[in-house]
């Protein structure tokens, strides 16, 4: 049994991690699990992929095991691709997901069709015991949507709308996973681990 430590303290994206690659030879810990929630990780990186390797060092280096990080967002092209790398802390970090929707919908009020385009982009970064640093990046093209819809996912998922015509939060854990900017990436990375554990 490979153990393979997440460094988020988000339990969506853990039950995503799980449910995304199910493996029996392979655990994927959280931080809380590994007793790690109070460890401090500045990201500071103007990219998505320094902060998942910023987030994966610093766990890897205290530890010195298998560490995954992903950092993830969404840009929405009519904001000049914000929030961004900001995603999570566009607002303020405890500002509820409700209000940051449809501040960005208030935003776009103006926009049509095109005009409202927008993706999710997630990077896998996963540092090896060596300190050897792998990166996989997955994205998935859609709109924003005009009102919040659908009661699954978290985060921007009620406004967003993939190709399949309603938003994230409307399709089951199942179909987002198989479209996802986290399905993508860590789907990716999976592949280039499959040789090396």
């Amino acid at each position: 049994m490979t153990k393979i430590i997440v460094a988020t303290g988000n339990e969506n994206k853990m039950k995503e991690i799980r449910q995304i690659i199910k493996r029996d030879d392979i655990q994927f810990v959280s931080l809380k699990d590994e007793g790690l929630s109070d460890v401090e990780i500045v990201e500071d990186g103007d990219t998505f992929e320094e902060n998942a390797i910023i987030k994966a060092k610093t766990i890897a280096d205290i530890t010195g095991t298998i560490v995954i990080a992903d950092d993830s967002g969404l840009e929405v092209d009519y904001l000049d691709k914000a929030p961004g790398v900001y995603s999570a802390r566009y607002m303020g970090e405890d500002t509820p997901y409700t209000v940051k929707n449809n501040h960005i919908i208030e935003l776009l009020k103006d926009a049509r069709g095109g005009e409202r385009s927008a993706r999710f982009v997630c990077v896998i970064a996963c540092v090896m015991p060596d300190g050897n640093v792998i990166t996989t990046r997955g994205t998935i093209e859609g709109q924003i949507g005009y009102e919040e819809k659908g009661e699954n996912g978290f985060g921007y998922d009620p406004i967003y709308l993939p190709e399949k015509g309603c938003t994230t939060a409307e399709l089951s854990p199942e179909d987002k996973n198989e479209i996802s900017h986290r399905g993508r990436a860590l789907t990716a990375m999976y592949k280039k681990l499959e040789g090396v554990l």
